[in-house]
């Protein structure tokens, strides 16, 4: 992959990149949409701010091996909703690896305009199974019709608040996945305050502090601690 040079000069590591395809094994044609992602990214990168530019040199690791090791979580499903999608992560990237499962389809929820177009622009050079949605999170129940396997977010809230995002979906039956940093267990406490939940922690395999928090049942303990609205 050629290298393209961000504002700071940094770029992503093709060492980096064999790393991360090491840890979350894809398919040619999936890795051929990565790269394509990635350049894309690397390009936009220097007039809107995708990532944080210090990971930009890791970024296959930190973002995409990250996002990609969702899919052994919920190997079946195929309707996922990303919750703001910002940079793609972890939403492009499933649907990138997604793109050859019939009737697969990612939905891109981000409610600024130019991360937005970027998701837009990613899904067309890739031809990932996503729908881009410019909308806040409390328009985005009603938009998505039909069944919905799995819904996901990362580095977008508390995790109380997300999972009062996710309820709608996963009272309907989709599973929660959201990828949080070290903090996991003070954000679990604070949320076991307004949800009965029964969290299931996966210890990221890229290392670091990250964890994936899974949730397949949410009730609310007191519907009038959690106030709704466009909050995302």
């Amino acid at each position: 992959m050629a290298k393209a040079t961000t504002q700071i000069g940094h770029s992503p590591s093709a060492d980096d990149r064999a790393a991360a395809l090491a840890l979350t094994p894809v398919s040619r044609e999936t890795e051929a949409r990565l790269d394509r992602y990635v350049s894309l990214l690397v390009e936009w990168q220097a007039k809107t701010n995708l990532v944080a530019p210090s990971t930009l040199p890791h970024l296959w690791t930190r973002h995409i091996s990250d996002s990609l090791q969702l899919l052994d979580l919920a190997p079946t499903a195929k309707i996922w909703v990303d919750l703001g999608s910002g940079g793609g992560f972890p939403g492009v990237v499933l649907a990138c690896a997604l793109a050859e499962t019939p009737g697969a389809n990612v939905h891109l929820v981000e409610r600024n305009a130019k991360k937005a177009a970027f998701l837009r622009e990613a899904v067309r050079v890739t031809s990932a199974a996503a729908t881009v949605h410019l909308a806040g999170i409390g328009d985005i129940v009603d938009r998505i019709g039909g069944r919905v396997d799995c819904v996901t977010a990362r580095a977008l809230a508390p995790l109380h608040q997300l999972v009062g995002f996710a309820e709608p979906f996963v009272s309907s039956g989709a599973k929660a996945l959201f990828l949080k940093g070290q903090d996991v267990e003070a954000e679990l406490t604070e949320a076991t305050k307004y949800w009965n939940i029964k969290p299931r922690l996966h210890s990221s395999r890229t290392g670091g502090h990250g964890w994936i928090v899974e949730l397949d049942r949410i009730e609310r303990r007191n519907p009038s601690a959690i106030t709704y609205g466009d909050r995302a």
